[in-house]
């Protein structure tokens, strides 16, 4: 459950603080706040899921450099938090400019926290209403899908189970079929208010699409999580009306088996059945949101626009899918796997989801070891899933050096070679909290392309030139045209492990 961050500054324990905003984000007071944190670790945004009302001293912000203040606002808006509220005072007397103005340009409302409070004392007044009205919500929930299921045992038709839905949570409800025919509906439909979809697979395959219109004065929590209570009701009640067809259980039996790792032979048998080519090209994705199931509908249509055949599958917070390539590595598979993950760059997905394509397989038997690898790639340190370079899709073609050396050299190894090789950088940022070894693997990355890896970094050119001088002077000199820059990038890539 949330609260807007207007009404959550309107608490005593805030009020008292003296909160004020202190740049312009659009509809800022509207964002929705899911729980209240404090924290002065400036690596937190990897433990954020999206939603939080993060609160700081500032102390660790003071004593970094201007460039680790403006990452460490930009790492917060790519996890999707509400706002970020810093306490000011003797250790933290003013907010720089320069980071509200990289926090306004990234979306990330700032406050100014004037007075010193508790922050236990906020965490405690506004954390406790988000679980208490969440418990609530469980519960009538709970109490919807128990009546729903009474419906259906006594023989109710969609319409019956739909208008108990209606009635537990005071909002018109109606089931939409794919293609957009209504299914099923329980109320009136006016303008206004707020719509909550809650999608409703049958037998892994998405069967239709449950709307709960809610009114403006209704309670749009309550809604949704009583929505995801009825779905395994609403899924029963479609399956006596639609069993799905031989070649859609087919499809879910295949990417049943390729998440199992399935023998070849059963992938041979089912790839066909369900339309995929035994030996054609394919290519799987991985997505890793706490909306997974939620996703797949926008999932299969972008599939559909960007590739000739897929099949998806939803199991617990992973959404996987299969893609099939024309032509193979050696005609167009690439270059329409480049156009999937341009699409998929596109997907909007829930703050904190992780997004994966795997390499390009040269058959239906490799589609496990394709799937295997974007896994793997997610789970490496160095893919930022959310919101790094790439736009928050990982290419685990990108990351195949890395997968190697994990795979093949343990990790006391990648350690002598990456301190021989970059050491003194590695040192130089320790001691000088400077980013070097950042920006030599952006120089090397871009092809020791100086323009580029400046944009990239964000940095005046003449300013990279500084620090490229600087790092070759601890590398014992400028590594190009004298054979040493493939272990200097492999050393970088490795450092990222």
């Amino acid at each position: 459950m949330s609260i807007e961050l207007g009404a959550a500054l309107e608490y005593q324990s805030l009020k008292s603080a003296e909160a004020r905003f202190l740049n312009n984000v659009p509809e800022a007071l509207n964002r929705p706040v899911r729980w209240v944190h404090s924290s002065e670790v400036l690596d937190i945004a990897p433990l954020l899921s999206g939603g939080e009302l993060l609160l700081s001293g500032g102390q660790a912000l003071a004593g970094v450099t201007a460039e680790r203040q403006a990452g460490y606002v930009r790492e917060l808006a790519a996890r999707g938090i509400a706002a970020l509220a810093l306490e000011t005072g003797p250790a933290f007397p003013e907010i720089p400019r320069n980071m509200l103005e990289v926090a306004e340009a990234a979306g990330l409302p700032v406050i100014e926290l004037r007075q010193v409070v508790p922050f236990v004392g906020i965490m405690q007044e506004i954390n406790s209403l988000l679980v208490s009205e969440s418990v609530e919500h469980l519960q009538r929930g709970d109490q919807a899908s128990h009546a729903m299921a009474a419906e259906l045992a006594h023989g109710g038709g969609l319409d019956q189970l739909l208008a108990v839905l209606s009635e537990s949570t005071g909002a018109s409800s109606r089931l939409v079929s794919p293609s957009g025919l209504t299914l099923g509906a329980a109320g009136s439909f006016d303008d206004g208010g707020s719509v909550t979809t809650v999608d409703v697979p049958v037998r892994g395959v998405l069967a239709a699409r449950l709307e709960l219109h809610m009114p403006d004065d209704g309670d749009a929590g309550l809604a949704q999580v009583a929505g995801e209570r009825s779905v395994d009701i609403l899924g029963l009640a479609l399956l006596q009306r639609m069993p799905p067809g031989l070649k859609e259980l087919a499809g879910i039996e295949l990417m049943r088996a390729i998440n199992s790792g399935s023998q070849q032979w059963q992938l041979q048998q089912l790839g066909p059945a369900s339309g995929f080519p035994v030996k054609g090209a394919v290519a799987a994705v991985v997505i890793r949101s706490t909306g997974a199931g939620h996703l797949r509908p926008a999932v299969d249509a972008l599939l559909r626009e960007s590739v000739p055949l897929s099949a998806s599958y939803a199991n617990n917070a992973e959404l996987i899918a299969l893609a099939s390539l024309p032509g193979g590595a050696a005609g167009n598979g690439p270059a329409t796997r480049r156009v999937l993950l341009d699409s998929l760059r596109q997907l909007e997905v829930p703050a904190g989801s992780l997004v994966a394509v795997g390499p390009l397989g040269s058959g239906i038997r490799d589609a496990p070891w394709s799937l295997a690898e974007a896994r793997r790639a997610l789970d490496l340190p160095s893919a930022d899933g959310g919101g790094g370079a790439g736009g928050g899709v990982v290419d685990a073609d990108t990351l195949a050096v890395e997968l190697l050396a994990q795979e093949s050299l343990d990790a006391a190894t990648r350690e002598v070679f990456v301190q021989r090789q970059v050491g003194a950088v590695v040192e130089h940022d320790r001691l000088k909290k400077s980013e070097l070894m950042r920006t030599l693997a952006v120089w090397l990355d871009t092809g020791c392309n100086t323009a580029r890896a400046a944009r990239e970094l964000h940095l005046e050119r003449q300013s990279l030139h500084h620090r490229l001088q600087r790092i070759f002077e601890l590398c014992g000199g400028d590594p190009r045209g004298t054979g040493r820059l493939a272990a200097l990038h492999l050393a970088t890539r490795l450092a990222r492990l």
